[in-house]
């Protein structure tokens, strides 16, 4: 049978909202206590412009009318005019991702400390928080942990936070290699990615519950992607195949989200499903198999029902 990409879009489009409909009735309970929230909590909800085919002035635009709070988006000097002007024109905050990719400790060490004093000491606005991906998982321990040493320095010495995101390849790949860093040094504040090490891990991680629980009590922001055993990312987190891949999601988050209530803290969320690549496709066409902007829109939509 010949492939037609207009029938099968058509019919995707017909049963995502179907499945979406399904699925936000089963998540859009409470999640943590009814107690009311100290003074302080709040929750920002951020959109990513990675994978967003357009302008960054389309992407700011876009999101405001979804009902963002404001963007994550990777530190670049060259869009910089255009982002801060769009960011003040539709009224959004904004978070950094920032690194370095050289191979060699120092190297890496050197670009990741050029690119967080550019963000953070833009002329522009200051951000929200800056999101690190921090070393490689094979530097050594002590040449990793010089990437803390400075971010906890410089977070105190510009008011900025800097969140170390738990990310594959990095410093915090896996819940098992992250364990020294939280253990040996306290400063240590995270940017949960969850799917990553559930991927490392081949498993949903119940076998490692006091690394998870240590890693939560860290945490100050989310990306809200949902992994599985065999991937950082499912196909569609309205499909009920998933199911149990979201349900221990929103557990470890309910968990973050309690605590952030209690404390009277902000919390920071991205929702962060990622286009082709991350996303599953189709054999030979490269189609995605979901639309990543409506499911990062239908996730926002979950976390402002569930922890309002």
């Amino acid at each position: 049978m010949k492939y037609n990409r207009r029938d099968f879009l058509g019919a995707t489009a017909l049963a995502t909202t179907a499945t979406l409909l399904t699925s936000m009735k089963a998540f859009d309970s409470p999640g943590v206590s009814p107690n009311k929230a100290a003074e302080g909590f709040s929750l920002q909800i951020m959109a990513p412009f990675w994978g967003f085919p357009g302008s960054v002035t389309a992407f700011c635009k876009k999101a405001k009318q979804e009902g963002y709070d404001g963007v994550e988006i990777l530190w670049s000097p060259d869009s910089a005019q255009e982002l801060f002007s769009a960011l003040k024109q539709y009224q959004l905050s904004v978070g950094f991702l920032c690194r370095g990719d050289e191979p060699l400790p120092a190297a890496n060490l050197a670009t990741f400390k050029k690119v967080l004093k550019e963000a953070a000491e833009n002329k522009y606005m200051k951000p929200l928080y800056i999101n690190v991906h921090s070393g490689k998982d094979f530097f050594k321990y002590e040449d990793n942990k010089k990437f803390i040493d400075f971010t906890v320095k410089y977070a105190k010495e510009t008011g900025v936070p800097i969140y170390h995101e738990t990310h594959r390849s990095r410093m915090l790949y896996s819940a098992p290699a992250s364990l020294r860093y939280l253990e040996e040094n306290q400063d240590l504040r995270l940017t949960l990615d969850i799917s990553h090490w559930c991927n490392v891990s081949e498993s949903m991680l119940g076998d490692q519950n006091e690394t998870v629980d240590l890693a939560l009590s860290r945490t100050d922001h989310i990306h809200s992607r949902v992994g599985h055993e065999e991937g950082p990312q499912v196909s569609d987190p309205r499909a009920p195949e998933w199911k149990n891949a979201v349900a221990a999601h929103f557990a470890w988050w309910d968990k973050v989200v309690a605590m952030k209530k209690q404390q009277g803290k902000i919390l920071t969320m991205l929702t962060e499903f990622g286009p082709s690549g991350y996303m599953p496709t189709l054999p030979y066409t490269n189609v995605p198999v979901a639309n990543q902007w409506e499911i990062n829109v239908y996730m926002m939509q979950i976390w402002r029902k569930r922890y309002s």
